[in-house]
Parts: structure tokens; C-alpha cells; sequence
């Protein structure tokens, strides 16, 4: 039987992250994966020679001194990433009621692009900014900063996003237009917390990026740095048992029956997912019950566009479009009026920066629409499976149509995904975009920390505080920290 300091189960950013750490601090660590592709969220596709992500769009806080910056250098991938900077004076573009207003990048910029269109209302945009300004900076990881470790954050985490913006403004658009991002955090106006909402905001505001040629190369340089420093990396490797031996976890075991030992164990994987391989009486009952009721984030159905040669030109920003009232609404819609929003982007790449070679687009999609279909496999699903995503991307390229009248004369392939295509290659139930669904009215109910009641299990990944490229790294140091010394991995951030 294999013997390892540390066993880490799914190979998304969190996993390949904490293994990166756990590595280059001498531990022997493995890196279990089910699929044949690493990266999780991080997977990239190829079609007609278009490169696809499926996950990571686009990425933040990345310019020198920057937080995801100085964390990325430890990680050494600053040295070997290919970025492009999005527009300063409008990476995001937000249409509502048919208008356009632009996000801009850096606090000053923000405020005057904004009120540029809402003259009135400077003084409201100024009171935003500085707020979700101050709720990042009370977070200490996300500046560095172990001395706060732990101050107070329940009136932070119960506070929430829809209301707080509703209370700075009575103007109806500019409420939406601050919060049109929704679609990076898939946002309920019932549940989503402020912090969330600012986390994500902000790190985009202070700089946004898109990875050239498209997000695996992330995991092409976790993966070498893994292995460069003594660590294990297993594909086509699913974990069906996580097995006890006198009261201490001792091993895993695969699909083929296959057993590995180690000292400590990370999983990378949704925590409903982790308990199933587990006998239940290793976790409390309450414990099982709150993991299992817990809501997860809507799933998106995505279209891949490939273009025709030298026909649209490279968008250095990325669209939000809303064909209705609210951009709070769009999770529950109704099929009839589906889809009712979008996020659209053209992908950075190598071959040109004036045209694009393709389009990425996603919209909300219930997975109660796929449950006919749910106990099937990729690529075996039928041809009514087929003719309902056909149908589909046809309805959602009519609501593109709006936005970009002459797109369908552009297009030389368009392929699709669906909540079960993200289901089976990422392992997320339902296809969750981005797994748990936070909620500020009971709070710690929907946080998961990495310390578990099992001595040597830990979770990271998406699940815990907050999703996203920088809220997952931040993740994988404080899991890490709890085997190293969350003080020492800081300084080694602080000094790379």
C-alpha cells in the first residue's frame, strides 16, 4: 500500500493549490483526481481550434503589489502566466433597460464612469465604493494581515447585499447597475450576504485580467510544481472510501479497489460528497443534516461560439445583459421567459488582438429542467438529450440577437453545456456554479471551515468562505495553515 504525508481528494484550484503548499514544505502528498483532465474549474476545452474554459472567465487583483498578485508569486505562477488587462475605464459593461454602463477599474475610476451617467448621484456611488472598500479590509487574508485573525465578523456576514444597496440609493437602475455583476456570484436578494457581494466586486474593481489562450495553463504549472517537488499527481483515480482503522482515518480507497495510506486527508470536493464516503457515524448527525439541506447555487447552461474567420472583433471587457426589470430575478425565472440575462465574452488570445476566434456565453439554468437525464453519463445521454440542448441554444442566441443583431451570420459552430455537463466534470451537485449558496440570515449555517471533527480531515475548495480564483487560494492557505502554521505561510507570501 502507498504511503503519504497528505492526501488530497480533487484536483480544482483549492486542491492543487494546497498541494503546491504541502509540497514545497516537504510533506509527501498526493493528489488524487477522478478525471482524466485535472483542474476542476480551471478545464479548458479545444473546438475547431478555439480554446474554451469552462470555469475561470476571467480573473482579478492581479497588478503589482496587489493581493491575488503577491499570493500568485508565492505560488510561481506570476512569472509564467499569460495575461491581458481588461479595459480600465469599462471591463464590464452592463446592459439594462437597453443602456449601457460600464464598471470601471480602480476606485476614483469607478465612481467617475458611474456618475458620469447618474450625475445625481455621486455622492451614493462614493458611499458604495468605500463600503465594500472597508468590508474587503476587515477580512485579514485578503491583505495579509494574521493580527485580526479574529475579530468579530457576525454583523459583516448578516448583513445583505440587495438591501444594503437599496438603502444608499432610491434610483432603481443605478441599483441594478451596481449590482450587475450577479452572475459571478449567482445572487438571491433573500440570501446573498454584503461580503460576498464585496469580495467579489471589489477584487474586480481594483484590476481584472483574462488568461491568454485560457485558464489551463494554471494547471499545467501547479501540476510540474507539485511533481518537481516530490509530489504524486493521479488521474483516472476516483476515491469510493475513505476508510478508519481504530478510531483514525488511514486510507483511501479507489474505484479499483486500489488502497493509499496517508497522515492527513483534504478534500477538494463538495462536503455532501466527501460525507458519502464515509460511514455515517463518523460525522454527527446534525453535522450530516446541515450539510445535506443546504441550498447550492444555480447552475448555468453555456454556448461556445466559434466564429467565423476575421467577422467579430476582440471585446476587451465583458457584457452583462438583463431583458428584464431586476437583475435579482433571474434565478428563478420561469421557462416560458428563459433565458432573461447573460454574461458574454470573448476569449484572449494568442492568434490576434484585433478579432476573436470565439464566444463564450452563459445564462441561469434550473437543474430540475435536466432531471430526466440525471443518472446519465457524459456523451450517453440520447438524442431527446441532444434535441433539448439544440433547442435551447436557439432561444438563447435569439436573446443574443438583441445585443449583437448580426451574430448568427458569424457563427461556424456553436456547441453547448448544461448543469449535468458541469455535474460530471466537476463533481459539484447539480452542476452548482459556485457551490454552497451563502445565506446572511443564518450565516454560520452556510460557512464551512477547513477543520473538521475528524483530527486529520480538512476541507477546501469553493465551499468554504467565499468562491472564485482569489477566495479559493485564500481557502487553500488557510487549510494549509492548519498543518503548517497559518502565520508562517503568510510570511512566506509577505516575503516572496
Amino acid at each position: 500500500m502507498a504511503k503519504y504525508d497528505v492526501i488530497i481528494i480533487g484536483s480544482g484550484l483549492g486542491g492543487l493549490l494546497c498541494g503546491n503548499i504541502l509540497s514545497k514544505e516537504g510533506y509527501s502528498v498526493c493528489v488524487i483526481e477522478k478525471n482524466q483532465k485535472l483542474g476542476g474549474c480551471l478545464q479548458t476545452f479545444v473546438r475547431d481550434k478555439c480554446i474554451f474554459s469552462t470555469g475561470l472567465n476571467y480573473t482579478e487583483g492581479l497588478a503589482e503589489g496587489q493581493i491575488l498578485n503577491r499570493y500568485f508569486k508565492y505560488f510561481g505562477l506570476m512569472d509564467e502566466l499569460k495575461l491581458k488587462r481588461l479595459d480600465v475605464d469599462g471591463f464590464e459593461i452592463i446592459t439594462f433597460h437597453g443602456k449601457e454602463y460600464k464598471h470601471a477599474q480602480g476606485d476614483n475610476n469607478f465612481v467617475e464612469k458611474l456618475s458620469a451617467e447618474f450625475p445625481q448621484e455621486r455622492q451614493a456611488i462614493q458611499n458604495y465604493i468605500d463600503k465594500i472598500k472597508n468590508i474587503c479590509h476587515q477580512f485579514p487574508l485578503y491583505n495579509l494581515d494574521t493580527n485580526n485573525l479574529n475579530v468579530d465578523y457576525s454583523g459583516i456576514f448578516s448583513e445583505s447585499a440587495f438591501d444594503y444597496i437599496k438603502s444608499i440609493t432610491k434610483n432603481k437602475i443605478l441599483q441594478n447597475v451596481l449590482a450587475g455583476n450577479n452572475l459571478l456570484y449567482a445572487g438571491v436578494p433573500d440570501k446573498t450576504p454584503l461580503y460576498l457581494h464585496s469580495l467579489i466586486t471589489y477584487s474586480y474593481i481594483s484590476s481584472s485580467w483574462r488568461l491568454i489562450d485560457g485558464s489551463y495553463q494554471v494547471v499545467k504549472i501547479l501540476e510540474k510544481s507539485i511533481k518537481k517537488n516530490g509530489g504524486t499527481v493521479l488521474r483516472n483515480s476516483e476515491v469510493k472510501k475513505l476508510v478508519f482503522e481504530n478510531d483514525i482515518l488511514k486510507y483511501a480507497e479507489l474505484a479499483n479497489s486500489e488502497k493509499i495510506e496517508a497522515k492527513h486527508f483534504i478534500s477538494n470536493i463538495h462536503p455532501a460528497n466527501t460525507i458519502k464516503m464515509f460511514e455515517k457515524h463518523k460525522f454527527t448527525k446534525a453535522f450530516i443534516n446541515r450539510i445535506n439541506s443546504l441550498d447550492n447555487t444555480i447552475p448555468v447552461f453555456s454556448v461556445y461560439i466559434v466564429l467565423k474567420e476575421n467577422t467579430f472583433e476582440y471585446q476587451n471587457y465583458n457584457h452583462y445583459y438583463y431583458d428584464n426589470d431586476t437583475v435579482w430575478t433571474t434565478s428563478s425565472y420561469s421557462e416560458k421567459k428563459w433565458p432573461q440575462s447573460y454574461l458574454l465574452y470573448t476569449p484572449a488570445t494568442s492568434k490576434s488582438d484585433k478579432f476573436a476566434d470565439c464566444i463564450i456565453a452563459m445564462t441561469y439554468m434550473k437543474y430540475d429542467e435536466l432531471k430526466k437525464w440525471e443518472n446519465t453519463t457524459v456523451e450517453c445521454r440520447g438524442e431527446e438529450y441532444k434535441e433539448f440542448k439544440r433547442k435551447k441554444a436557439e432561444i438563447f442566441l435569439n436573446l443574443i440577437e438583441k445585443k449583437f443583431p448580426d451574430i448568427r451570420s458569424k457563427i461556424k459552430n456553436i456547441y453547448t453545456s448544461t448543469p449535468l455537463t458541469y455535474r460530471d466534470y466537476t463533481g459539484t451537485p447539480e452542476g452548482s456554479s459556485y457551490g454552497i449558496l451563502k445565506d446572511f440570515n443564518n450565516p454560520y449555517r452556510t460557512l464551512i471551515t477547513p477543520k473538521t471533527k475528524i483530527p486529520n480531515l480538512f476541507f477546501t475548495g469553493q465551499n468554504l468562505n467565499i468562491h472564485g480564483i482569489l477566495g479559493v487560494t485564500i481557502g487553500a492557505v488557510m487549510t494549509c495553515g492548519e498543518l503548517v502554521g497559518l502565520n508562517y505561510i503568510v510570511d512566506k507570501v509577505k516575503n516572496s
